[in-house]
Parts: structure tokens; sequence; C-alpha cells
């Protein structure tokens, strides 16, 4: 893919990722008027989990409490019940409550906007602090998981070995006005049309432009 090509390449992306659901951290943004303890918690649960799972698990974790200091409050068995079965959902329980001590702690009980700083909280990496800067406070970043990564080095976008390098390749080439959107266009397409293994290719509208790096197999 020739860098020029990202323009028209993002448009067709969007009209054939429209007859999908949107991923759920975009619908917990969208139904909480983006708030950023909810995407940092529904982030952190859809972590190696897929996004039905992830989506009833925030539900019944949100029903309870919805904010870090009612969070807080919750035994940790009560958060485990609430979220499980979500992947390493202990471990997550864990994190939420540290999470929430931290936040009232050092930030009053508000999530920081700045990805350093989200960095610093237990359980936080750079995709899920991407994602809380863009997604919850609509603020310039690149949020890389392995949907955007594996897809970007397909298309021949980019050439990287980690989602940490794509984010950054990303940063130098990807035009700005698509930085917040880029996962939540990636994530519904790799997941339906672009997958790991075997995609399909014969029914994709950017085949022309796609460099099908490391594609040996495809429909």
């Amino acid at each position: 893919m020739q860098a020029h090509e990202i323009h028209a390449v993002i448009r067709t992306v969007k009209r054939e990722i429209a007859r999908w659901p949107d991923p759920v951290v975009g619908v917990v943004a969208k139904e909480s008027g983006r708030d950023p303890f909810l995407v940092l918690i529904s982030c952190l649960l859809s972590l190696r989990t897929k996004d039905k799972t992830t989506a009833e698990a925030s539900a019944r974790l949100f029903a309870l409490a919805s904010t870090p200091q009612t969070m807080q409050r919750l035994s940790r068995s009560a958060v485990e019940s609430a979220i499980y079965p979500v992947g390493f959902y202990r471990t997550k329980a864990k994190h939420i409550q540290q999470i929430c001590t931290q936040l009232l702690d050092r930030y009053q009980g508000r999530v920081p906007d700045r990805i350093e700083e989200l960095l610093t909280l237990p359980g936080v990496g750079r995709k899920t602090a991407n994602l809380v800067v863009t997604v919850g406070y609509e603020k310039p970043g690149i949020c890389v998981d392995i949907h955007v990564h594996r897809i970007s080095n397909r298309w021949g976008y980019v050439n990287t070995k980690t989602p940490d390098q794509t984010e950054q390749a990303l940063r130098g080439i990807l035009p700005r006005k698509y930085w917040i959107t880029f996962n939540d266009l990636l994530v519904p397409f790799g997941q339906n049309l672009c997958q790991p293994v075997s995609p399909f290719c014969s029914r994709c509208k950017i085949a022309v432009y796609c460099d099908r790096v490391g594609v040996t197999k495809s429909r």
C-alpha cells in the first residue's frame, strides 16, 4: 500500500464495517457519555476476551458500581463474580480494585487523560491507555491492538514486529484526523473480514490496495 492510498482505504473500511456491531468499548463510551472510568474498566475487561463476554461482564459490574468510590467498596469476590468468565478475571478484579484506590488517592477519583499517567495504573498497557485517551477523552492517540498491528502490516502500510512499534510507526505516517477512529475501524474489519488465518480476500473491497504481507491462504 502506498501512503497516499490510506484515505481511500479508510473510506472503504468505514462502509464495510457498517454492517457489523461496534467494538464493545466504543459501545460503553457511547452509552455512558464517554465516561473515562467506564471506558477504562471495560477496556481492562476486554483484554484477551471476546466482545460478547466483555459486554455482559461490563453490564453486570456497572450495575453494581459505576464510579471509583462505589467500586472500591465492593468485595474482591463480588467483582470476580460480576466479571466472570472474562479472561484472567481474578487478576483483573485485583487490578480494578487497585486502580480505584489509586484514582482516589492520587487523582481525586478522576481518570488521568495522559498516557504516561495511565501507564502507572495496575494492568494498564499502551493499548488501554490510548483507548482511554481517544475514546474516553477524544484526544489524539492511536490505540494499537492485535487487529491494528496485524492489518497495518498486512496492508504493507507499516513494517513492524510489535504493537508498540506499530503505534510509533503509525504516529509518523497516519494522518492525524484518523488517529482516534483507527482502532474502532480495524477491530470489526479484522474480526469479520481480514481475519488472522485465511482472510476473506475475495470479498475485500480494498484488495487492490493491500500487499497481503504474510498471507499464505485466503478465501
